[in-house]
């Protein structure tokens, strides 16, 4: 029955799903089945995409080959062996760091440069054993100054740079905007990067420090590969969060609010947790519910979950979903389904989204993660924060619907559930005008209390 459904449904469509689970005594589908339905999505999904990408191989080679024979006929030579070596693999393993960063990604003091650490270093990831801090490491030209003001009486928004942060042999892209002020750290979500806050930077830089950072293995930052750091995983919610509160030792250096969207809120959160003493406070905007986790599957569909995972983590068929996937119509339809003014959905924006996922290291990155279906929960992780959470959810979000949202409203330390109308899953970026407000008024408030 849960086969017949998915397969008469529009993909990722959840506001049809949730209009058929109130139709369930006929369809025989109960609401908690809702995670593993999504799950045959997924793989609804995959499979389309194979075919696609099947078929435009097909189409390509056909122009190819088409093309090869003109030139034969015309210069009678054979072009098959040029051919061959004039296509290039689609997923490079070579370079080390994004070539975005190349031209200022290395601290002309650093004793640890960019080299990668002893493979040791990231087993166990929230324990991971803290580098010494090099004196050039961000560079004096790309960190912000206190003592010179970045804000000017005829600039009504802060100027945004952007600072490259050595993180355990690892270069890290950041973005920052203002230097007088609160610390903010704004926390992407999956398959985005600091450019998704480019609408929050430079209007929240006026009177704050901003800081808005890729995480590793996101946007510009470097993608290592965890199978040549000899374990199974590695880009997990541990290692962002041990992530997130170096940054906020090495580069903010003072206490911080965390603003984050989706899987980002996790990081924020957990990191919250880890040192609670740092956080000032907790922004979540359309925080990941995690459908996919394990704990949220029935049991009697655990087994083929780990199966599947492991054919797209360990086959090529995974990459062969990835480069489906990683071309300006795919992602420009997947940020049409989650977005729910689609005219806030430019070229700019699928540009931004897009480009850092083409880098070598992205398609591992993201396969990684879609398998990841362990690791902490919102409502495990609310109980435990010490400081104040305000939660604000686009009321039109397809992929966290704000019925299951609301729930943590709930929770001791979360102050108020903001409900943002007519906004999808990304409101940072829909509805500027309404996140800012609400992040500077959250702040100012918490910043008051403190003082």
């Amino acid at each position: 029955e849960v086969i017949f459904f998915f397969s008469r449904s529009p993909l990722s469509d959840i506001t049809y799903i949730k209009g058929q689970l109130n139709k369930r005594k006929e369809m025989k589908i109960e609401t908690e089945d809702l995670p593993l339905t999504r799950f045959f999505f997924l793989i609804n999904f995959f499979f389309e995409a194979v075919i696609a990408c099947a078929e435009e191989q097909t189409r390509t080679a056909g122009r190819l080959l088409s093309f090869v024979s003109r030139e034969e006929a015309r210069e009678g030579r054979g072009g098959g062996t040029a051919m061959a070596s004039s296509i290039s693999p689609p997923f490079s393993s070579s370079g080390t760091c994004p070539r975005l960063l190349l031209a200022r990604a290395r601290p002309a003091h650093s004793r640890h440069g960019l080299h990668r650490p002893p493979r040791r270093s990231f087993r166990g990831s929230p324990s991971l054993p803290r580098l010494a801090a090099s004196p050039a490491d961000p560079t004096e030209t790309e960190r912000p100054s206190l003592g010179l003001s970045a804000v000017t009486s005829d600039q009504p928004e802060a100027q945004v740079r952007t600072g490259v942060w050595n993180w355990r042999g690892y270069c890290v892209r950041y973005q920052f905007a203002g230097n007088t002020g609160p610390a903010l750290i704004l926390v992407h979500g999956f398959g985005a990067n600091s450019d998704h806050w480019r609408k929050n930077i430079s209007y929240l830089g006026k009177s704050h420090k901003v800081f808005s950072i890729d995480l590793i293995g996101y946007g510009y930052s470097e993608k290592p590969n965890p199978h040549e750091l000899g374990f199974s995983t590695f880009y997990t919610f541990e290692t962002w969060a041990t992530q997130l509160n170096d940054f906020r030792a090495d580069v903010v250096k003072d206490e911080a609010f965390f603003i984050c969207n989706s899987i980002g809120g996790l990081v924020g959160l957990l990191a919250a947790v880890t040192e609670p003493h740092m956080c000032k406070g907790i922004v979540l905007l359309n925080i990941s519910l995690r459908m996919l986790h394990i704990k949220k599957q029935p049991w009697y569909g655990r087994p083929f979950i780990r199966s599947f995972q492991s054919i797209l983590r360990n086959t090529g068929f995974g990459k062969l979903f990835y480069k489906a996937v990683a071309t300006p119509e795919a992602v420009r339809n997947i940020l049409c389904q989650c977005y729910y003014d689609t005219s806030k959905v430019t070229e700019e924006l699928v540009q931004k989204i897009l480009e850092p996922g083409l880098e070598p290291g992205a398609a591992e990155v993201f396969l990684e993660f879609i398998c990841y279906s362990d690791g902490p929960l919102p409502e495990e992780l609310l109980p435990q924060v010490k400081c104040p959470v305000l939660v604000a959810w686009g009321d039109k979000d397809p992929w966290e619907p704000i019925e299951l949202g609301k729930a943590y409203g709930n929770y001791d330390a979360v102050e108020d559930f903001v409900v943002l109308t007519n906004v999808g899953h990304c409101p940072q970026d829909e509805a500027p005008e309404l996140v800012n407000p609400l992040v500077e008024s959250f702040v100012a408030r918490h910043m008051k209390n403190s003082e």
